[in-house]
């Protein structure tokens, strides 16, 4: 996803930041991050208060599994609905959820 698409996504909460983070991109919005593109994918900041909403579409968390201990590590990352793409008053609901997320883990 280049950085175009990524604040055209955006432009509803307003101008984001993007820089590099996993090898892949970290978008920040008022110096919060709230999402990552990471293998292509653009996965939305979510915590407890917020990631029922993203299950609840059936959006999917990121998780990897450890590579010293061999299990699971679930991250505050979820993708997000298919129709969020198309939707821009939508997207934007979804980047304040993210935003919110961000501001109350204090990153």
């Amino acid at each position: 996803m280049d950085n175009e698409r990524i604040v055209e996504l955006f432009s509803g909460l307003g101008p984001v930041s993007i820089r590099r983070l996993f090898g892949g991109k970290g978008i920040y919005f008022d110096g919060v991050i709230i999402a990552i593109v990471l293998r292509g994918e653009l996965l939305l900041k979510a915590d407890e208060q917020s990631a029922p909403d993203f299950e609840a579409e059936g959006c999917k968390q990121w998780a990897y599994t450890g590579k010293h201990h061999g299990k699971l590590v679930a991250m505050p990352y979820w993708s997000i609905p298919d129709s969020a793409f198309d939707d821009p008053d939508e997207m934007t609901v979804w980047a304040r959820r993210a935003y919110e997320a961000g501001r109350r883990a204090g990153k």
